[in-house]
């Protein structure tokens, strides 16, 4: 109620203990063709054990995603995964190769007929090392084929009357690397659609295999009790295929910043046009920042220049120059690949040590994880010529390791934000700020209200001077910028000045010999 009518006590309470909020900032973030894995799905892993799990392993033809995604997570914990596909199928117990699903949500609206009784999880080639084993009651203790006594005694119990044992099985080995390794089984699964556990969960074929698999999904034939006794069903059928085009689906996957928070985009080794792709997306957002580095095939400093050449302007892309050499264990094989997963990494690792505001680049900071060569290692002279287009030069020194020589972004303007440090500062104070600015949303544009929005900025903006990302700040909310005719238009205006702190890129030393006389103070002065 506004306002009392007879005598009484109204308790109110008024909030005014709202601060800046903390806001993320080494969120990585790539899309590409990944062998296994839930398709146009934003997906976060936490370790490279964890995108394994999810996408797997990487093999002699399908690996320059995965070994980018990897290259990050040596450095960070946090990556959103985007897998896409062209023409790619799933495999099936019919063989047909002629369904794609995506991803669970697909599944439940996925015309399944045709597919037999069960569909691997997920589509590509992986999935015809899949088999299906199914055990009943009235097959127990029979040697019916080579394999049933060994599949049944993989569990304690003889199933019920209208229920069966399953098991699921890398039938070719091509997951785990020894054949017919067991990867889930599932006791006492019912026939019946409605059976349920004494707790009240589903114990129905299709809900358990739904709900738990990591690796099918129940076909539409799963139904008929008749189809799925004492049977094996061997998945095939599954195909690879890339997507047309990787560059393209990171608009798709990351383009909306108002659902997504990412913070270091990786866009590998791509050509110049790709590059302005995925730059732009990041751009667009106004809240990240995308690496990228030149195609594999970039040989030299003069190659790598004149792809950078072709790059748009923009403080919220980074280019580097790095073609690396890295293990790939999963196959024991070296592979080429674009060094854009570490230069990012390397943001994650300076944002753990340090602050977003310190430049990522150098021998504290900028020392690169995992790589065995480099395409090309360049001289002083190239560095200088890279660096003029705006290529952060990935440089060798002997004894010192492979390092990041270079903080800048891929604005070509002159200004504090062609460095890496400043963009990433004002990013993380806008997110922030612009996060605490939206509860002023729908309040009065009077002295309180800004006297509030000043009182929530100046100690934010204090600390981040502190922890040494700005040398000085103002805050102008006030009627001189919030006029009449701004309050008449629903408008609230702040003006949030800093100097951002630089980094140093150049070092000058003097050395000044002087006769022995000679009182210092005479030649430095005071």
């Amino acid at each position: 109620m506004a306002f009392l009518v007879s005598p009484g006590v109204e308790v109110k309470e008024i909030d005014l203990t709202s601060v800046v909020p903390a806001v993320s900032t080494s969120i990585g973030a790539v899309a590409g063709h990944f062998r296994w894995g839930p398709v146009e799905e934003v997906v976060t892993v936490g370790s490279e054990k964890e995108l394994v799990n999810k996408f797997g392993e990487p093999n002699a033809t399908i690996y320059n995603d995965f070994l980018n995604a990897a290259t990050f997570l040596q450095y960070g914990n946090n990556l959103k995964v985007y897998r896409g596909v062209g023409s790619a199928v799933n495999a099936d117990a019919a063989g047909t190769g002629n369904i794609l699903v995506k991803n669970e949500d697909h599944y439940d609206s996925a015309t399944l007929t045709g597919t037999g009784e069960f569909i691997a999880k997920y589509p590509g080639t992986l999935g015809n090392s899949l088999k299906v084993v199914s055990i009943t009651n009235a097959s127990w203790g029979v040697d019916s084929d080579a394999n049933s006594v060994s599949w049944q005694s993989q569990f304690d119990i003889t199933p019920d009357a209208g229920e069966v044992h399953l098991l699921i099985l890398d039938e070719d080995g091509a997951i785990t690397g020894a054949a017919n390794t067991v990867l889930e089984k599932f006791a006492n699964v019912s026939l019946t659609a409605g059976a349920k556990n004494i707790d009240g969960s589903s114990k129905y074929l299709n809900d358990v295999v739904n709900r738990t698999s990591k690796w099918v999904w129940a076909g539409i034939d799963a139904v008929d009790a008749t189809s799925v006794t004492d049977e094996e069903f061997s998945l095939s059928g599954g195909t690879d295929a890339a997507p047309s085009s990787v560059a393209s689906l990171y608009s798709t996957a990351f383009g909306d910043s108002e659902t997504l928070d990412v913070n270091l985009i990786i866009g590998g080794a791509v050509s110049s046009a790709d590059a302005n792709t995925i730059i732009a997306v990041a751009t667009a957002r106004k809240d990240c920042v995308a690496f990228v580095s030149p195609p594999i095939a970039t040989a030299d400093a003069a190659a790598t220049k004149t792809w950078a050449d072709s790059i748009n302007s923009s403080s919220y892309g980074v280019l580097d120059s790095g073609v690396i050499y890295v293990y790939d264990k999963y196959n024991d094989a070296y592979r080429w690949i674009g060094n854009a997963g570490n230069t990012a990494g390397l943001c994650a690792y300076t944002d753990g040590v340090a602050d977003a505001w310190f430049s990522p680049a150098g021998f504290t900071r900028g020392v690169i994880r995992g790589v065995t060569k480099l395409k090309f290692n360049p001289t002083q002279a190239e560095r200088d010529n890279l660096y003029k287009a705006r290529v952060n030069p990935i440089t060798s020194f002997p004894g010192q390791g492979i390092v990041l020589y270079g903080d800048k972004t891929a604005q070509s303007k002159p200004s504090a934000f062609d460095r890496i440090n400043v963009r990433r500062l004002f990013i993380t104070m806008e997110k922030a700020i612009s996060t605490a600015a939206k509860f002023q949303l729908f309040e009065f544009n009077d002295e309180f209200t800004r006297a509030q929005f000043r009182n929530l900025v100046e100690p934010f903006l204090r600390d981040i001077q502190g922890r040494r990302g700005i040398t000085d700040f103002a805050v102008v909310c006030d009627e001189t910028n919030n006029t009449g005719e701004v309050i008449d238009s629903n408008r609230f205006v702040a003006d949030i000045f800093v100097k951002p702190a630089r980094s140093i890129n150049f070092i000058t030393l003097n050395f000044i010999a002087t006769r022995t006389g000679v009182e210092f103070s005479e030649v430095v002065g005071q």
